[in-house]
């Protein structure tokens, strides 16, 4: 797995660069686990532009991933990574010993033939889904459910793990991807490995158009815009600055918006070291 980079033949492919798909082994996706991708462009319900700079993109279809993991002690056998335009992570087909065929996130260095399984008393080695209480200390864990039974929704992108650090009571502690430490549910599943695919971070786009190409339109400057479209816009001659505000007035630099009564904090252990 690496990048490719391409020849600058053109302007816009001077400084692009793409995966070179090398752990691909399928094209097509399996025609059964796919569903439509109905897209709205960032528009609402009454047609109105609620989150902005969406739209365009190139059609997709919705692959369906099994997240749950709740085939227990049933081996699977993995048919083939396969390309997913919906992440950016692989994902992997599986095939159980019943014949039913699942999606799951491609740990790395799952291999093509490979056995995999999920349960309560499983081996931890790659690929297999557990609950966090029979996970050893230091395990590098993705796909991590936050409810028992909800299926996982933590370190799923490319590249991504959580290390298991500790266990206290019937909680375990997670060194998130975020690198903030937070408590979770030892009766939640998590599957051993770390997420594939982890040069996608180093892509190179190249051009603008490959931005149109995922569905991203063109995003516009709030100092650029006339005090009736943005709080930052407006002003004699060419000024910018003030306030940095988003388009709600809301501030956008420093200013919390977790809502404590919908969030806890009493789960999180260390926040999350801020970026310099």
């Amino acid at each position: 797995m690496g990048i490719r980079k391409l020849k600058p033949v053109t302007p816009g492919q001077r400084h692009a660069s793409v995966s070179d798909f090398g752990t691909i082994t399928k094209s097509k996706p399996e025609k059964s686990l796919t569903a439509p991708l109905k897209r709205s462009g960032g528009r609402n319900n009454t047609g109105r532009t609620t989150a902005a700079h969406r739209g365009g993109g190139h059609k997709r279809r919705y692959r369906i991933i099994d997240f749950k993991r709740d085939k227990p002690g049933i081996s699977a056998e993995v048919l083939a990574i396969e390309y997913d335009p919906n992440r950016s992570a692989r994902i992997a087909l599986l095939q159980y010993q019943d014949g039913e065929k699942r999606y799951i996130i491609a740990p790395a260095k799952l291999e093509v033939g490979q056995k995999i399984i999920s349960g309560e008393k499983v081996e931890p080695v790659l690929g297999n889904a557990m609950k966090l209480k029979n996970i050893p200390l230091g395990t590098a864990v993705h796909n991590i459910e936050l409810h028992p039974g909800r299926g996982g929704i933590m370190a799923r992108s490319a590249g991504t793990f959580a290390q298991l650090t500790a266990k206290e009571g019937k909680y375990v502690i997670l060194k998130m991807p975020s690198s903030e430490t937070r408590m979770v549910l030892a009766e939640c599943m998590a599957t051993i490995g770390t997420v594939g695919n982890s040069e996608h971070g180093n892509i190179d786009l190249g051009k603008a158009g490959r931005k149109r190409w995922l569905g991203r339109r063109p995003r516009t400057r709030g100092v650029a815009m006339n005090p009736v479209d943005h709080p930052m816009g407006g002003g004699e001659g060419r000024s910018s600055g003030g306030h940095p505000r988003n388009k709600n007035g809301l501030p956008a630099k420093g200013y919390k918006t977790r809502d404590k009564k919908k969030f806890s904090n009493r789960f999180i252990v260390t926040k999350r070291k801020k970026r310099k």
